[in-house]
């Protein structure tokens, strides 16, 4: 039997193009030769479709589209994931579903038992688990067949009270296939390829495991579809971050042709750049635009984002915007006047002066003889904000928001200002990994100018400022910050690590006063085990402080 892999980016609801390209990979399967095809979890639909699950045309079109697929599917089998309506009068309306098709019939439904309900995941509210476990016979091979979760690490999560594959086994299949929807993390791939290793030593089975890849708005999936023997060994992971089919010979519960491998692993800062550049594009691409804008100060964040999105969308499709105040430096502006010089990317300058004036003029009257503070400091980010959206109506753009996550942590970002945009590129990346991305891209050219990464940061706006002045070291910040968000370790337990008291509950306070900031900031490209936004749910009104 042969086994092929099909590793594609899917766009959720976009049925015709789902569709088609399913099609047309099951044609490319069959002229190479496979039995058998494989698509990811939801693959007609595309992961996930969240509340578009409660219309039921949207149910409707994904079994009218699996149909049409069915019927082109001859001389060979697939599988495919689909939400399939619960005939049962109990229940959610819906299982989360695997279809096995062979030569255009249905043979088969497997149904997902597992229904993740932890950070971005939220199946619990439109599935229903399935109770029902059996086999698939096919080519005189029994396989086991589940989704995503369902072959995933059980022991950890207790709402659990049961395992598909405790169920599975008693049938004695010869392999095991899983179908996957599985988000990106920089540390999850080596989670993954353990978990998967594991259950395949459990069980004595070999494992086919298919992923899919593509940006769905802030979830990047990353493909890394994975082959194991019966004993746990690694055999074959396929492209990262990229479309892929590949074709396996499976014969007594043997992969023919492949032996024992090491898992590729990439260092983390090469896997969030490649996430990045997916999400950018995939962002773009899927929602119909092509041209970018962002502001451009000099400092390295914008710095970082423009070149990203250089990459993603193409130079000719960025446009950066220097908009200098009175407090903006020389050096700054040559800094951001360099890097559009080595992208290639467009410019423009319009300086803020004259608009912060005109505000700072008008409220004259009622702000009297106060001493400058936040307010002026926040009219120079707004106006900045209003001429980066002026241009993005006028001209098609969409603007980028070049905020990282430090700053999003601790709110030092103004609202309607800086933290405006359609998109947030590095709202899950934190500052002393914007240092380390920005070496990155710097790796066999200085791209971003050297000024930018090795100068304080600062906002500058108004006279010597510098991040330090509101903010600890960013090292330290950040070493707080992992602990607190991504770890969820409390206050107590991080100044046991040696942090200073002092200090550490500053910072959390400052993490749990800025959720109202976090509730009205963009959609964050989610490249960490825990991310703000979807994966991160807490109340803006509370007064609790771990």
């Amino acid at each position: 039997m042969k086994i092929a892999l099909a590793q594609l980016n899917y766009i959720i609801g976009d049925f015709e193009h789902n569709t088609q390209k399913i099609i047309k990979t099951i044609q490319d399967a069959r002229e190479k030769g496979a039995d058998l095809v494989v698509f990811a979890e939801l693959s007609v639909c595309g992961y996930s479709p969240r509340d578009f699950l409660e219309f039921s045309e949207f149910i409707e079109l994904s079994e009218h589209s699996a149909r049409k697929i069915a019927a082109a599917c001859t001389d060979i089998a697939c599988i495919l994931g689909l939400p399939t309506p619960n005939p049962k009068i109990e229940g959610k309306d819906l299982y989360n579903s695997a279809w096995f098709i062979e030569n255009t019939e249905v043979k088969a439904i497997v149904n997902k038992a597992l229904l993740p309900n932890y950070d971005v995941f939220d199946e619990y509210r439109y599935f229903e688990p399935s109770v029902d476990f059996g086999c698939v016979d096919f080519m005189g091979h029994k396989i086991a067949l589940t989704i995503c979760e369902d072959l995933w690490n059980i022991n950890d999560n207790p709402m659990y009270t049961i395992c598909p594959m405790d169920e599975l086994i008693k049938e004695k299949p010869d392999l095991m296939i899983n179908i996957a929807a599985s988000p990106f993390a920089y540390n999850h791939d080596e989670e993954r390829v353990r978990i998967l290793g594991d259950n395949c030593r459990k069980y004595k089975l070999p494992l086919f495991y298919v992923n899919q890849v593509g940006a769905q708005t802030e979830i990047i999936f990353d493909g890394g579809s994975l082959v194991f023997d019966d004993s746990g060994m690694l055999l074959d992971e396929m492209a990262y971050f990229s479309e892929d089919l590949k074709i396996y010979e499976f014969e007594d519960r043997k992969v023919k042709g492949f032996k024992p491998r090491v898992h590729d692993a990439q260092n983390d800062i090469h896997q969030v750049h490649d996430a990045l550049i997916l999400g950018i594009k995939d962002y773009f691409q899927k929602s119909g635009f092509s041209k970018a804008i962002l502001g451009l100060s000099g400092g390295i964040d914008s710095a970082l984002v423009c070149a990203l999105a250089a990459e993603a969308l193409g130079p000719e499709n960025v446009m950066a915007v220097l908009m200098p105040s009175e407090f903006s430096t020389g050096h700054s502006v040559q800094d951001a006047l360099d890097l559009v010089k080595n992208l290639g990317c467009k410019h423009e300058i319009i300086p803020i002066r004259e608009a912060a004036s005109a505000f700072e003029n008008m409220m004259k009257p009622v702000f009297k003889d106060l001493p400058f503070n936040v307010a002026e400091e926040n009219i120079q980010a707004r106006s900045r904000a209003i001429i980066v959206m002026a241009m993005s109506n006028k001209f098609g753009y969409i603007l980028l928001n070049t905020s990282n996550k430090s700053e999003c942590a601790v709110g030092y970002g103004t609202l309607y200002g800086d933290m405006a945009g359609a998109i947030a590129v590095l709202g899950d990346v934190y500052k002393t990994q914007v240092y380390k991305l920005s070496n990155y891209i710097n790796r066999e050219r200085e791209i971003i100018p050297i000024n930018s990464i090795t100068k304080p940061p600062s906002a500058e706006l108004r006279p010597g400022q510098k991040d330090s002045d509101s903010l600890p070291e960013y090292d330290i910040l950040d070493a707080i910050l992992f602990q607190y968000i991504e770890l969820k370790k409390s206050s107590a337990a991080i100044i046991e690590q040696g942090f200073d008291e002092i200090l550490v509950k500053k910072v959390l306070r400052m993490v749990n006063v800025a959720e109202f900031k976090r509730n009205q900031a963009p959609p964050i490209l989610r490249v960490s085990p825990k991310a703000f936004g979807m994966g991160r749910r807490l109340p803006i009104v509370g007064k609790y402080l771990s």
